[in-house]
């Protein structure tokens, strides 16, 4: 089967070095599933740009051969081309529907900062790859961090992610959609795609962009993408990680999440990596108001070693299988169209699908059986917890 690269002359300048943000475009034959991969969303994390770009030359000479669309993006190319996290804010925390809106009603682009600029691009590439789809639509959006450690995948917790990122021999974490607002993957998560994280290591470890093309090749055969099999490609992606892995726990969630604020001074104490054991107590961090302790024992995610950021730290716990087990069979059974009879739960009144939880009422694991029937955290309303179904679980 003929695979053919489309390339975008629009997206380059012949005049100037800088990287196009259209990585590549695999179109196969066949029809097939399309598998959206960004990279680099983040301007100090080169190994996704790096990986895909490693991957896409792995794929000119092949056998592997693809069906559907492999769409490779590189993300925030300013901050990228600085090396910094970001010029102004964040464009990981600015997919939020307002935002959006604005944007996209503005006919002209005076007044937007450079992720504004970023963004749009951005939503107008992946618009275009969205309407060109055959198949069902897979995003991918790769990522680094400023310690060390295993690489490791980040899901919505819905059945669809669940399935996609199951073939990743890594841990995966549930639970920071529900903290992080505004991140790219969970504005299409809610528009219907299929959506995991994944970060590769260690900003500018260069085994980093190594694991971050490992992944790709996993999403694509999970994906549906790779018509031929699963050739020796493959089979030394799923070894690389699962080596990088060895001896940690496969699903863990969120337990709590240290922000840091403008002008904190917050500064991580040294040496720790992703997923190093943490207990009550221990002394993580300091800043202007003195020692940050855990407040639970757990592991330890995304000690913050860089300048920009707003999460100091996560401290992570693992939990067994079969609770995904059994949230599968509660979900199929739909026994989320009886969650109002529990004592203390009512129908939100002007938003669908969300619920309000008065937990002095519904005290005992509320929030763990909402979880449990594909609802996450979504705020809250007066002195009650907002609770809402995920529109495409």
């Amino acid at each position: 089967m003929a695979v053919s690269v489309i390339a975008a002359p629009s997206q380059i300048d012949a005049s100037t070095s800088r990287r196009q943000r259209l990585l590549g475009w695999v179109r196969g034959d066949e029809v097939g599933p399309m598998l959206i991969v960004v990279g680099s969303l983040h301007g100090n994390e080169p190994s996704g740009v790096g990986g895909i770009e490693q991957l896409l030359t792995g794929l000119d000479g092949d056998t592997e051969a693809i069906r559907g669309d492999l769409v490779a993006i590189a993300g925030n190319l300013l901050a990228l081309e600085q090396g910094c996290r970001y010029q102004v804010r964040d464009l990981n925390r600015c997919w939020t529907d307002e935002r959006i809106t604005n944007m996209r009603q503005r006919a002209q682009r005076e007044g937007l900062v450079a992720e504004d600029r970023e963004e749009v691009e951005l939503l107008e590439m992946i618009d275009e790859a969205i309407a060109a789809a055959r198949g069902p639509i897979f995003m991918l959006d790769l990522h680094s961090t400023s310690s060390g450690g295993s690489p490791f995948g980040i899901i919505s917790d819905t059945l669809k992610s669940r399935d996609f990122a199951c073939h990743l021999p890594v841990p995966m974490v549930l639970g920071l959609e529900e903290e992080l607002q505004g991140t790219m993957l969970s504005y299409f998560g809610d528009r219907g795609l299929i959506t995991l994280g994944f970060e590769s290591g260690q900003h500018d470890d260069p085994i980093s962009v190594d694991r971050a093309e490992a992944a790709v090749w996993i999403c694509l055969d999970s994906a549906g993408l790779l018509t031929t099999g699963r050739g020796p490609i493959y089979q030394r992606s799923q070894q690389r990680l699962a080596e990088s892995a060895r001896g940690l726990p496969r699903f863990l969630e969120l337990r709590h999440r240290h922000e840091v604020g403008e002008g904190d001074g917050f500064r991580m104490e040294p040496d720790f990596v992703n997923f190093q054991r943490v207990h009550t107590g221990q002394l993580l961090a300091r800043d202007r108001g003195g020692e940050i302790r855990s407040p639970v024992n757990g592991r330890i995610l995304m000690p913050l070693y860089q300048a920009q950021g707003d999460d100091g730290f996560f401290i992570v716990r693992e939990f067994s299988s079969f609770w995904l087990r059994l949230s599968r069979v509660l979900r199929r059974a739909r026994f989320d169209r009886i969650v109002h009879w529990m004592p203390g739960v009512q129908r939100h009144p002007r938003e669908p699908h969300t619920y309000r939880v008065n937990r002095h009422v519904a005290r005992w694991f509320a929030l763990e059986i909402f979880h449990l029937l594909g609802f996450r955290r979504h705020g809250v309303d007066g002195d009650k917890l907002k609770v809402s179904r995920r529109p495409f679980d």
